[in-house]
């Protein structure tokens, strides 16, 4: 009997309660009811789960959009379930092609070890690394030479593997399929049959990729791992999925004070999508929070704790507290602590230098008509003064050069 399905292992409140920890915010659970016997199971035996989540290495950086697959499982290993960082060295070389309506280029091995080093130290500003099992899929994937990827590929058919929605739009459309890109899925799942996992995470795109595990768990013999897909976080604009080359994204590594800036600048409907997302604070809590809001409670603020809240997690308490006041000191025109500077030489025969030309040598607009249009709008301050007069010359000195509210350049004229 398939140990998942024994009815021995009873449903209790803690059952219950991981259940609802599971759920929360996910898109689906599939098979919900195995997961509850997988969770009775474990709680009986005192056997933690084994609970896999797979990163490709195709960028150095981590954005918080990953975040939100890194969150639940920090959530399940709270739980005292084992977590697997697993970093897909091997299937990055074959290249994803989720989502894809072209053949995705895979990345060379230099390209990926690069990659792969940032990774795991930045999944571990979310993840407890004490209680993370990090591993490689080129631990057994390389092993598998020619002849075990042909018995590999032979426990799956090409019609499963037509019924991808990329795969068979592409198909229809002429657009060509590379036999590698078949085996990126087959990969995936062979690595929940190596690291034997009960539950793989993944964003909604990897639906069909997580499900393929499952089979070829079943295929050796194993009992099938069930599969928890997470919503794509949408980006700063409130529309696309966050993505760097989209650029509405916020990376992990961010500085403290670009961070907190970022998240404020998304809309009120958006932010409580990543509150559901992104924040650890309760349900109850969050819903708390909603009713004030619309109850006549300023929504900034809400915002404003949820930048906090985000930026405390990559940084600290103190620097978030510190990105708070630095926002405040620019939105009302003031001066943060902390600018960069910058030493530029006077005009020819020591001739004070005009404002736009001063601002382009800056870096802080493209071309001096950008700084006139930008004094114009009187989006041009210096020493937190609205510049009005497009003819301005500085001479010697040091000066505070602000554009918009967080541009700032500390320039001394000599």
């Amino acid at each position: 009997m398939n140990p998942a399905q024994n009815s021995a292992y009873l449903v209790t409140d803690r059952v219950r309660e991981a259940l609802n920890i599971t759920l929360r915010a996910c898109d689906e659970l599939i098979p919900q009811e195995e997961w509850v016997k997988k969770l009775a199971r474990s709680e009986a035996t005192g056997k933690p789960l084994r609970i896999k989540l797979g990163l490709d290495p195709t960028a150095p950086d981590i954005h918080i959009g990953h975040t939100v697959v890194l969150n639940k499982m920090r959530q399940l290993q709270d739980l005292g379930h084992t977590v697997i960082f697993l970093i897909g060295d091997f299937t990055s070389m074959i290249g994803d092609p989720s989502g894809r309506n072209t053949t995705r280029p895979p990345l060379t091995r230099d390209q990926i070890e690069a990659n792969a080093q940032t990774y795991y130290k930045q999944a571990a500003l979310v993840l407890d690394p004490a209680r993370t099992e990090i591993r490689y899929n080129s631990e057994w994937s390389d092993p598998l030479g020619a002849r075990g990827m042909i018995q590999l590929a032979s426990r799956y058919t090409v019609a499963r593997m037509m019924e991808r929605n990329d795969f068979n739009d592409r198909f229809k459309s002429g657009t060509p399929i590379s036999v590698h890109e078949f085996l990126y899925p087959l990969m995936q799942g062979y690595d929940s049959v190596a690291l034997q996992s009960d539950l793989e995470l993944g964003g909604t795109d990897q639906k069909f990729n997580l499900l393929v595990g499952r089979q070829l768990q079943a295929e050796y013999g194993q009992e099938p791992q069930c599969i928890l897909t997470m919503p794509l976080l949408e980006g700063l604009d409130g529309v696309e999925k966050m993505s760097k080359s989209k650029n509405n994204y916020i990376g992990i590594s961010e500085e403290p004070n670009t961070m907190f800036a970022k998240v404020l600048s998304i809309s009120d409907v958006l932010m409580w999508r990543w509150y559901a997302l992104l924040s650890f604070k309760s349900e109850a809590d969050i819903a708390a929070l909603k009713a004030e809001v619309e109850t006549g409670r300023n929504p900034k603020d809400a915002k404003v704790a949820l930048a906090k809240e985000i930026t405390a997690r990559f940084h600290s308490a103190a620097a978030a507290d510190a990105a708070e006041q630095d926002f405040i000191n620019r939105s009302k025109g003031g001066i943060p602590d902390e600018i960069a500077e910058m030493h530029l030489p006077l005009g020819e025969g020591g001739a004070a230098v005009g404002i736009a030309a001063l601002l382009k040598l800056a870096g802080l607009v493209a071309s001096s008509g950008e700084g006139n249009r930008l004094i114009d709008g009187a989006g041009v301050r210096v020493d937190a003064s609205v510049v009005s007069d497009k003819g301005l010359k500085l001479s010697a000195g040091t000066y505070v050069l602000q554009v918009g509210k967080r541009k700032f350049m500390r320039v001394t004229l000599a």
